[in-house]
């Protein structure tokens, strides 16, 4: 199956491409670096590396104007101005949990494709998706019409399921933070949902969202005493993920409104992001409100 957009599809189909590469590639690069990303983190050797690979293959598509990083502090033109003409904007997350590489358990990677300048609202998507690095490398994929699931094997696509959805029955949650970290009227709701349903928390993002899509649940990093604003990048991981969630048939949130409806003021803001089914995220946006 391919996209009905030539740029978007040509967009994805070098991410799932280089994807592979990256999964290959993280064999030798499982150490830092002596810098830092514009958030302040610590940057992987394979972080840098990821990044530059999507960069330069990114860049070079026809019709991308623009090309932005959680690795980079600015964005990167390419071609065309988006502002100016019908060239989308890229964002990506080249190597999300890439803490995990020590212990060697699931990362990812995440993007967006914008039809606007960035920074962006994430209403302003026209295709988000993930590749999770698990026992096997998959990528889900939404644009407007449906949210999809293939396995990549050596660059290619396998359609595994179209339609997917949300199960209706929630089974998961995970959420982030330190507990002691947590504001009151967050814990309280955390109190709730782990007498419901069970913990499952990776420390990647990618794999943890997964579960929820999965099995159906919820996944919350939520703002924190220390992080008022949350931790997580709205550009590249809120927006993406949330666009996929709702097309899921799920819902997004910063705690009080849809991901996607958020004004950015800066690339590399950051925001509380909760994901998962209707009623769970509606007694979130209840118990913070």
């Amino acid at each position: 199956m391919t996209v009905s957009d030539p740029v978007v599809e040509d967009v994805v189909a070098t991410i799932s491409r280089t994807a592979t590469e990256i999964r290959q590639g993280l064999i030798g690069r499982r150490g830092t670096v002596d810098e830092e990303n514009p958030s302040g983190e610590t940057q992987a050797e394979a972080d840098v590396w990821a990044d530059e690979l999507l960069s330069d293959r990114v860049a070079g598509i026809d019709g991308v104007g623009q090309y932005a990083s959680e690795e980079r502090a600015d964005v990167v033109a390419c071609g065309d101005d988006p502002a100016t003409s019908s060239a989308y904007a890229v964002a990506v997350d080249p190597l999300d949990g890439s803490s995990n590489l020590k212990s060697n358990n699931a990362m990812g990677t995440i993007f967006g494709v914008y039809d606007a300048a960035l920074p962006a609202r994430g209403d302003t998507l026209v295709a988000a998706g993930y590749v999770l690095y698990g026992p096997i490398t998959t990528l889900v994929l939404a644009t407007d019409e449906t949210v999809s699931e293939y396995e990549l094997t050596g660059g290619e696509r396998t359609l595994i399921e179209r339609d997917v959805t949300l199960p209706a029955e929630p089974v998961v949650y995970g959420f982030g933070g330190r507990v002691p970290d947590w504001p009151d009227d967050f814990r309280e709701y955390a109190r709730e949902i782990e007498s419901e349903l069970k913990l499952r928390y990776g420390g990647a993002l990618i794999g943890d969202v997964n579960q929820v899509l999965t099995y159906g649940g919820t996944f919350g990093y939520p703002a924190l005493q220390s992080r008022p604003t949350g931790k997580l990048r709205l550009q590249f991981e809120g927006n993406p993920i949330g666009y996929v969630v709702e097309r899921a048939g799920g819902r997004s949130s910063n705690g009080s409104q849809s991901l996607l409806t958020v004004d950015p003021d800066d690339l590399h803001d950051r925001t509380p992001v909760h994901v998962g089914n209707d009623d769970l995220i509606e007694r979130l946006e209840a118990a913070l409100a």
